[in-house]
């Protein structure tokens, strides 16, 4: 017999042994009683995944939970954000418990690494696999990372190494072929992204601007130049590109890659120079990089540029849905 929509929440999604003191009353009614704390502003996000968009229906349910969760908790860290609790809301073809367990083992092995408390969501039926999911998290007042306050002649930075899941995807549909010995380490930056949130704390009070890189680096800057009412000089060269891009495609396809492929889910960021010293501190903390990689300027508009002062031309600057 199928299981019913509500054994498999209460056998699965309900069976999350982590319990926040905040949490006054999670899943099981019709909503959930929270308690943020006292003097804590609530930063509150939501990413949707569908089957063959956002992920491929045959990877690993594992990867796929850890991959729902992973992108919201990235938009957190660009807010400079403690996350706190989740909510979910499913869709699926069928009642697939094997599946199911499989993806809950993802997403609560990342969920208990951060604290996060699954507290409320909903289960349907539907032609794919959609997952909607909302992550819930704390800044003190006036803390909060935005994109609104790059100011000229602000250093612009990204983390880790763009460019990464965007070799694996291109790789999955026949585009481009991975180096030998680099497939497992793209494939990981595809199917299981780390968010960035020790950087995105410890960037409070030192940032002026931040946001994720979900749909490209390039375009993803534009959305702080364009919120900060300035302009920016990327240096390409300057850009930290991975021994795989290198190893798999020349320099210049592999800055494309990096400007303008989506899914990396680093965090881009402006710091005035008069913090410099302060991120650097804060930076020798991280497991990740730290690269320095523009500036902000008045004149709006981004310019991508080499060494030599040339235009590096890019024929997209990033992922959209609908194009």
């Amino acid at each position: 017999m199928a299981a019913s929509e509500f054994s498999l929440i209460e056998r699965y999604l309900a069976a999350q042994r982590l319990e926040r003191a905040d949490v006054v009353l999670g899943i099981g009614d019709d909503g959930a009683l929270l308690s943020p704390p006292a003097g804590q502003q609530l930063v509150v996000t939501l990413d949707t995944l569908v089957a063959e968009v956002h992920f491929f229906a045959a990877a690993d349910p594992e990867a796929i939970g850890h991959k729902a969760l992973a992108v919201n908790l990235s938009d957190l860290a660009a807010m400079g954000a403690t996350p706190a609790w989740a909510t979910l809301a499913l869709v699926l073809p069928e009642a697939d418990e094997a599946w199911l367990a499989r993806f809950c083992q993802g997403l609560f092995a990342l969920a208990r690494r951060y604290d996060i408390q699954l507290v409320g969501g909903d289960t349907t039926h539907g032609p794919v696999t959609v997952i909607a999911l909302q992550a819930h998290g704390f800044v003190p007042p006036g803390s909060a990372l935005r994109r609104d306050g790059a100011t000229p002649g602000d250093g612009v930075y990204v983390t880790g190494t763009p460019g990464d899941a965007g070799l694996a995807l291109a790789a999955a549909f026949g585009k481009v072929q991975i180096a030998p010995g680099h497939e497992a380490a793209v494939r990981t930056c595809l199917e299981r992204p780390e968010p960035r949130i020790a950087p995105g704390l410890s960037l409070r009070g030192i940032a002026s601007a931040a946001i994720d890189v979900s749909d490209g680096l390039a375009q993803d800057l534009g959305h702080i130049l364009q919120r900060s009412g300035v302009g920016a000089v990327l240096e390409v060269d300057r850009l930290p590109l991975s021994p795989a891009l290198l190893a798999s495609l020349d320099r210049d396809a592999a800055a494309a890659l990096a400007l303008a492929s989506g899914d990396d889910y680093e965090l881009c960021f402006t710091v005035p120079p008069e913090r410099v010293s302060q991120l650097e501190r804060a930076a020798a903390a991280w497991d990740c990089r730290c690269t320095r990689i523009g500036v902000i300027t008045a004149k709006s508009g981004l310019r991508l540029v080499r060494a030599d002062g040339s235009d590096f031309l890019l024929e997209r600057l990033g992922y959209d849905h609908f194009r």
